[in-house]
């Protein structure tokens, strides 16, 4: 049986009840809370490994609540409910923080598939590796350090905060400089095959991992558009010739 802590936030009695159920019966422990300013109230006060959060949400919306939730925890994985599928809700949702979403209404199994897929990215592994090998894994890319096991990335030695799916994004280009990526391609790769989601889910967070890396995210260094393609990773002499 799996096993994890999610906070669900949803309004909707019948869907809230459903989503729970189901959760419950795959082994997950689940807080089901229906308002979002008392949502945001038990996430501080417990650890959770994941959030299913609702956009339209009474007293605080949804996207608000991922976005006061990013402020101060990066890590924790946070998949979207929406009841509208007017692509800029989800660009919205995304903006804010979130790293997955399904548009109502949705099958449970197809909840549960993305529910595990994401906590499979971002489960825990300590133990798994000894000091010199988790050094040995340390990527170094001009001033950018990744390190895989600490999940922790430092421009110039100064920490940046990357949500999950941001980091998996990160690290797959790292490991490839030089390659070009179709949008699809880097679906497949961190979303997973079973995310049906829109392109413009891989535009969103580049553009925040954009924000968060590069000295000007108007003319990036790390992450470049290959126009009529997608997106690749500059090659170690081409960060090396652009360093400020």
């Amino acid at each position: 049986m799996a096993q994890g802590e999610i906070l669900l936030v949803e309004d909707d009695p019948e869907i809230g009840k459903l989503v729970a159920l189901e959760l419950r019966e795959c082994g997950y422990r689940v807080d089901w809370i229906v308002d979002g300013q008392a949502a945001l109230e038990r996430f501080g006060d417990d650890g959770f490994d994941l959030v299913i959060l609702d956009l339209m949400l009474p007293s605080l919306g949804g996207i608000e609540v991922c976005r006061r939730i990013r402020k101060t925890d990066q890590l924790t994985p946070v998949l979207m409910l929406t009841a509208k599928a007017d692509k800029r809700d989800v660009v919205h949702g995304l903006e804010a923080g979130g790293d997955d979403y399904l548009t109502k209404p949705f099958h449970t199994a197809e909840l549960i598939a993305r529910v595990q897929a994401l906590l499979r990215r971002t489960a825990a592994v300590p133990g798994r590796k000894g000091r010199a090998e988790s050094e040995a894994n340390i990527l170094h890319r001009g001033s950018l350090t990744i390190d895989p096991y600490k999940h922790s990335v430092t421009i110039r030695g100064r920490a940046v905060a990357l949500t999950a799916k941001e980091f998996d994004l990160l690290l797959l280009f790292c490991r490839h400089p030089g390659r070009a990526y179709k949008r699809g391609e880097l679906l497949n790769a961190v979303w997973g095959p079973e995310f049906d989601g829109y392109d413009h889910t891989v535009n969103t967070h580049i553009n925040r991992l954009r924000n968060k890396i590069e000295d000007d995210a108007a003319e990036p260094r790390f992450i470049q558009t290959v126009w009529g393609v997608g997106y690749r990773f500059a090659q170690l002499d081409e960060l090396i010739a652009s360093e400020p």
